[in-house]
């Protein structure tokens, strides 16, 4: 584990794991159970993934690009790198919301909200679009201090500007394909305003603990975001409703600051709790840091398998939607989180040990869908 932040990466591991029960109930569980008290309970917590994956990729992106930086900045093969990293994240967040798995198809059968779902910004949509306008600033501003007053005001910034764009139809003054990404008129689930603001939030705060470690300060650091987490959380709860009586503000609670604050709020103590539990456990392995090494392979991999038309061109989620019981959505949850993390380790493992065969194996894999994929 030498390079990495272990605390952060156990945050990043648990939002994978409760992310495959997030899909697994949201697709199979009998609809009348939705309505039950200790469903919202459940929701609540699955609230927190999305946003936890988010602060984690801008926490780690800022962490890991400070020793780059001077490669990012004379174009060198790291700038590359990212560049490729980045753009690959973007490409399998489109290709997850493929309307047809046949080009043929998706240029004479798709409707005009077929496409509009497939130009959507979801969570990889978001991290990619993100972590770009992250990379190109951190280029720019040479100054520690200031990309890190830039990441806390800009941050706010997207925040408090959300619910005033929200009810806007970008649309018709863009192209579709931009405004998918500012606010969620159209199918998008999570834009750049406000979600990216998580993101800034997470390049905050690296920022913050390279300086505290810098310092030999790490402990203060980790009480002090306790501290913080524990007052934003409270505070955005209490002042949530707030934009209901503020003039052209959408009410909308994905637009809502204080939505944004209470999870931050959360966001935070969870990374306290992985910090004190790493310390105390001295974790170096464990099944949720092997699911955090893959995360974004598991994130396509279990969503295919839900999702994915490749049973007589139906889905599970098609065939099982709306008809398991609580405890069968379980043992399915338990199941899908076994066979992915199985995978990951194995994955992990061919690349460390055998890695020609493991790109090989990639490059097959990309070859077999694409020409599967414009063949149809």
């Amino acid at each position: 584990m030498k390079g990495r932040l272990v605390f952060v990466d156990l945050l990043r591991g648990w939002a994978t794991i409760v992310m495959i029960e997030v899909h697994v109930f949201n697709a199979f569980i009998i609809p009348s159970l939705k309505e039950t008290g200790w469903y919202n309970l459940l929701n609540y917590v699955n609230g927190l993934v999305a946003p936890s994956f988010i602060f984690v990729a801008g926490f780690v992106f800022v962490y890991v690009s400070e020793r780059k930086i001077e490669d990012f900045r004379s174009f060198g093969r790291l700038f590359w790198k990212q560049i490729y990293r980045i753009a690959q994240i973007w490409i399998i967040g489109y290709l997850l919301h493929l309307p047809f798995f046949s080009w043929a198809r998706m240029l004479h059968e798709a409707s005009q909200d077929d496409w509009l779902k497939f130009y959507q910004s979801d969570v990889l949509n978001c991290i990619a679009a993100g972590l770009l306008f992250l990379f190109l600033v951190r280029i720019k501003i040479k100054s520690n201090d200031t990309y890190r007053r830039f990441l806390l005001i800009s941050g706010l910034v997207i925040a408090s500007v959300t619910p005033f764009i929200w009810d806007i139809d970008f649309n018709k003054y863009v192209p579709v394909q931009i405004g998918a990404y500012l606010n969620g008129q159209h199918f998008s689930g999570f834009p750049l305003f406000l979600w990216i603001a998580f993101m800034m939030a997470g390049g905050y705060y690296a920022m913050d603990y390279l300086k505290a470690r810098q310092d030999g300060k790490v402990k203060s650091f980790i009480k002090r975001i306790g501290i913080t987490g524990a007052i934003m959380m409270i505070g955005g709860r209490l002042a949530a409703a707030v934009p209901a009586y503020v003039s052209h503000a959408s009410t909308d609670i994905r637009a809502n600051p204080f939505f944004f604050l209470e999870r931050l709020g959360v966001i935070l103590l969870l990374l306290l709790l992985c910090w004190y539990y790493v310390e105390w456990r001295k974790t170096e392995k464990s099944f949720i840091l092997d699911a955090s090494k893959e995360s974004l392979s598991i994130y396509a991999a279990h969503l295919l398998v839900i999702y994915g038309m490749f049973y007589f061109d139906m889905s599970l989620s098609y065939l099982y939607g709306g008809k398991l019981t609580v405890l069968e959505c379980c043992l399915a949850t338990l199941v899908l989180i076994a066979v992915m993390v199985y995978a990951a380790k194995f994955w992990t493992w061919l690349k460390q040990q055998h890695i020609y065969l493991a790109r090989g194996i990639a490059t097959m894999g990309v070859f077999i869908f694409f020409s599967y994929f414009f063949s149809r």
